[in-house]
């Protein structure tokens, strides 16, 4: 059983900052595409920003200019820069690591943007 664990959520004023962390086994993080995802109540989980094995990088349109998605791969770390929080970012985040038919969830971590 892979397993991903994220830190770092919490609460933030609109305008702060958060950064949030993900580790996994090394495996993970030579072979796989990995991505944070997000899910607000009552909504669907949609792709936040994701990172090829080689660090490219693909962002949700809303996030764009304020996250920054990175990868350590010899540090076993995925990290989600969030910069500019808007209330509209509140959600549960969860990295994901995908690999041909493979694909493996972390338990998520709260991100509450209020005033």
């Amino acid at each position: 059983q892979v397993q991903l664990v994220e830190s770092g959520g919490g609460l933030a004023q609109p305008g702060g900052s958060l950064r949030l962390s993900c580790t996994g086994p090394s495996a993970i993080f030579h072979l796989y595409q990995l991505a944070w995802y997000r899910q607000a109540p009552g909504s669907q989980r949609e792709l936040v920003a994701g990172t090829t094995r080689n660090g490219s990088a693909n962002y949700l349109d809303s996030v764009a200019g304020r996250f920054v998605i990175s990868r350590d791969n010899p540090g076993k770390t995925l990290s989600l820069q969030m910069n500019n929080l808007k209330p509209e970012d509140t959600a549960v985040y969860y990295c994901k690591a995908t690999w041909s038919v493979h694909e493996f969830w972390g338990q998520g971590t709260q991100v509450t943007v209020s005033s």
